[in-house]
């Protein structure tokens, strides 16, 4: 299994065990599910007394997303203007990141072009969009977002793709 971690924060973002599809030679998306977490009960063969069987119903179980569950990524929000400003630092930071790892010029240019264009499309969409961050909550990290397919029932997340380095496990 590879786990993608974020190029700038080293937080964990997302694996390959979700079915990464390459858009436009710039991000990932993959699906996600709404699971239920907590709530577990530990059967210790003991028999509940009369006084404990009624605290037994508190249900604390929870719906949340797989990924964002799992990658323990937190929600944070951001108008158009604060986003950009964002995606404008963090562009610039990935870059430099493609160069001190070899990337030629031609990479570079390409990611450049291909990030722009899919920013484009970002912002054209803005309004459907929630905001993800890594586990560490470092601001100047990536930012996953996260949607609903045209079924308005499945979740999925988009990372930028030359924002992940590879770490086998």
């Amino acid at each position: 299994m590879i786990i993608y971690k974020d190029l700038i924060t080293g937080d964990e973002i997302i694996s390959d065990s979700y079915n990464l599809k390459e858009i436009d030679g710039v991000v990932y998306e993959a699906d996600c599910k709404k699971i239920t977490v907590g709530g577990e009960n530990i059967d210790i063969g003991a028999n509940p007394s009369a006084e404990e069987a009624d605290e037994g119903t508190d249900d604390q179980t929870q719906t949340v997303i797989d990924v964002v569950h799992s990658f323990r990524l937190n929600e944070t929000s951001f108008d158009k203007k604060s986003y950009l400003t964002h995606l404008k630092s963090y562009m610039k930071k990935v870059k430099e990141g493609l160069k001190e790892r070899g990337a030629s010029d031609e990479e570079v240019a390409a990611f450049e072009k291909g990030a722009s264009a899919y920013a484009k499309k970002i912002v054209a969409n803005f309004k459907d969009y929630e905001f993800l961050i890594g586990e560490s909550m470092d601001p100047d990290g990536m930012v996953i977002l996260l949607n609903y397919r045209e079924d308005g029932i499945t979740p999925f997340v988009t990372v930028w793709k030359h924002g992940l380095t590879e770490m086998k496990v």
